[in-house]
């Protein structure tokens, strides 16, 4: 793989996205890094990168970024890292039916659409790393995480199968399962429950004001919680190994609840889960 230098990264304004991006230059990688915002995409550009706008939820920003990628690599792409993404916190029952499917659009159909885009010109080229960055949440659930624990089920199911479907095409498909990370992420699911959720009217307002109060703080407070570059460690190997692995578990408590869901009966696994939220 030591050849293979080009790269789609999506969700590259901030966290995960924009370490892994300005780290896979610095080793060498051409790196078409997308974003939503104006300012982020010029930040991005200044950077050395090459920045795209990028909004899954929108099917023609998806082409025309496939479009822009291939018009300046001669239609090949080696690797693609889909990263962007964002959850919306929120009982199962309190949760809006239209933005549920916001919530798919952005975690699931989108990287679904750009995927499939790229998978043909991988298979021209002989070769190909797809890498979804997924979430310990697309292994086991937790309370309070329903839509986003849905979406990245979903992404681990279809993408497992793809792995399977492309073998022996030379295109190597990964998974990678985060826990807590310091990034923005809280905060952003913070602006989305307020948007979303009568917490007010609901029977878990109470619940409620103890989530807010985290989000608000950050998120999990944890001396586990590690920084993006244990991402990006994991993401090399994914594009530079030979014989890639399927799931790449990240932080000691996301690889200690996925243990014990080997070994735990699904009650008491569901109910040690139940304790963490």
């Amino acid at each position: 793989m030591a050849d293979f230098r080009t790269i789609l990264l999506t969700g590259c304004s901030s966290g995960i996205g924009a370490h892994c991006a300005r780290a896979l230059k610095a080793d060498g990688w051409t790196v078409f890094a997308t974003a939503r915002q104006p300012a982020e995409i010029e930040a991005l550009d200044a950077a050395g990168l090459a920045g795209l706008y990028l909004d899954y939820r929108e099917p023609q920003s998806i082409a025309a970024t496939v479009d822009a990628v291939f018009s300046r690599t001669g239609g090949k792409l080696d690797a693609l890292f889909n990263n962007g993404a964002y959850s919306l916190p929120g009982a199962v029952e309190d949760l809006p039916i239209a933005a549920l499917r916001e919530q798919f659009d952005a975690n699931f159909f989108g990287w679904h659409e750009l995927t499939q885009m790229v998978v043909p010109a991988m298979r021209r080229q002989g070769h190909g790393r797809i890498i979804h960055c997924s979430s310990i949440l697309g292994l086991l659930p937790m309370k309070w995480r329903g839509a986003y624990v849905a979406s990245k089920f979903a992404v681990e199911g279809l993408m497992l199968v793809q792995r399977m479907e492309l073998a022996g095409s030379g295109i190597e498909v990964s998974l990678i399962e985060p826990g807590p990370i310091a990034t923005r992420f809280p905060l952003n699911a913070l602006k989305q429950f307020e948007t979303h959720i009568d917490a007010e009217k609901s029977v878990h307002r109470d619940d409620y004001r103890k989530l807010v109060s985290r989000l608000g703080g950050g998120g999990t407070k944890s001396r586990f919680k590690l920084g993006p570059d244990a991402v990006y460690t994991v993401l090399k190997d994914a594009l530079e190994n030979p014989r890639p692995r399927p799931h790449y578990i990240v932080t000691r408590p996301a690889k200690i609840s996925a243990f014990a869901s080997r070994f735990l009966s699904a009650r008491a696994l569901y109910a040690m889960l139940a304790r963490q939220s």
